[in-house]
């Protein structure tokens, strides 16, 4: 036995007993490798077919860009007239407050007869003070006048019997004109003292205070016993009338577009209740800093209307022609709002606009179209500028799209 013989035989030893029966030459590994990749290659086309078979079309030719481009949905939005509403925030107040004090030297208080939340007219006593020492001095007053009135008495019978007797010689001239100096002067300090003592009861009046109109109490800043003065700051505050309103903040360029007498609708934060009012004063200033001015808007009075609080207005302003698409054709970055429109040749280009107000319909668009292109309805983001698509309308049936896509290849 030779070398050649010995490693034949090792070799034929290492043969599988299943081959080596057989009589076939075993597998290399290079033979394996290329079984497998043939067959993972087949299951790779198999799945690519079967993905096109169930999205309703064939594998595109790679010149055939109009197959393998995305569907996406259009529309035609035209143009709305819609009337322009401005939904501004503000706060409640009452149109006309009223702040009452004191307007007499004052004292201690002795009675409040109101309190906030009520209904006062015009003179009602709201407040008390103390005026015990000024009745003291009216009554002295008083009787100064009966003292004056007896002086006027006295002196006006001193000058009647002179006059009588001065025909008959007994009595001089000048005692006549003495005498009626001094009634005259009499009467006059009667006139003095009943001037003194209407001054007096006026002081003691105004020792009352009271309302100046009509209206309805917002605050009460007063209690029995406190000592107020004419430098007390207010005791009540009074909205005249009962009238509120609300000061809507509204944008320099949203108030260039209103006027006085618009009518606005107020809900107030916190209740679902809305109120209607009139703007009836446009702020002549605008804010340097908010770049913002007031709306007044005037309302009547309500439980729900208190000043202070929160509200936010709808204020109409006007009917304008936009067109109006929904928010999801709309789309935002750091360049502005745009739209994806859709080109006779397919191309998807995108274009700016300019959004107005949100109505229940969708986002008004003021400037940047005219309404008659092929707006890309959904997935705008999803889409590059100069993108070839498959526009479909919105509301049409795929088979339909499908057909006219045939007809039209035919």
């Amino acid at each position: 036995m030779n070398y050649e013989t010995t490693i034949q035989a090792e070799a034929a030893d290492s043969v599988p007993a299943d081959i080596a029966t057989s009589g076939r030459e075993p597998m290399s590994g290079r033979t394996r490798t290329i079984l497998i990749g043939g067959i993972i290659l087949f299951a790779l086309l198999l799945a690519i077919a079967a993905y096109f078979a169930f999205a309703g079309g064939s594998p595109a030719g790679p010149g055939d860009d109009n197959e393998q481009a995305p569907v996406v949905t259009v529309i035609a939005p035209g143009t709305t007239t819609i009337n322009g509403v401005i939904e501004v925030p503000g706060t409640l107040a009452a149109r006309r407050e009223m702040p009452v004090g004191v307007v007499g030297e004052g004292g201690r208080v002795v009675a409040v007869t109101v309190d906030a939340g009520d209904w006062v007219g015009q003179g009602q006593v709201l407040a008390v003070i103390d005026r015990s020492v000024q009745n003291q001095q009216a009554a002295a007053q008083a009787a100064q006048i009966e003292v004056a009135k007896a002086d006027a008495q006295l002196a006006q019978a001193n000058l009647d019997r002179a006059l009588q007797l001065v025909e008959r010689g007994f009595v001089s001239k000048a005692d006549v004109d003495r005498l009626t100096a001094t009634r005259d002067s009499a009467v006059a300090r009667v006139r003095v003292a009943e001037a003194q003592l209407a001054e007096l009861r006026a002081r003691n009046a105004r020792l009352s205070v009271v309302a100046p109109a009509s209206g309805y109490v917002l605050e009460r800043n007063v209690e029995p016993g406190q000592t107020v003065s004419g430098g007390t700051s207010a005791l009540f505050l009074i909205a005249r009338g009962g009238e509120m309103e609300m000061l809507a903040q509204v944008g320099e360029t949203q108030l260039a577009r209103l006027s006085q007498g618009v009518r606005a609708t107020v809900i107030p934060t916190g209740t679902d209740k809305s109120f209607e009012g009139q703007v009836w004063q446009l702020s002549p200033v605008i804010d340097p800093q908010s770049r913002q001015g007031t709306a007044r808007i005037a309302l009547s009075y309500a439980p729900e209307l208190r000043p202070g609080g929160f509200a936010t207005a709808r204020i109409n302003s006007g009917t304008l022609t936009a067109t109006v698409l929904p928010e999801s054709a709309v789309l935002a970055d750091e360049d502005g709002s745009f739209v994806y429109v859709v080109s006779e040749d397919n191309k998807a280009t995108r274009r700016a606009v300019t959004t107005g107000m949100v109505t229940p319909q969708g986002i008004a668009i003021t400037d940047g179209l005219s309404g008659n292109e092929q707006i890309v309805l959904r997935a705008g983001g999803f889409l590059n500028p100069g993108e070839t698509v498959k526009p479909r309308r919105e509301g049409a049936e795929p088979q339909a799209e499908a057909s006219e896509t045939a007809s039209a290849r035919n």
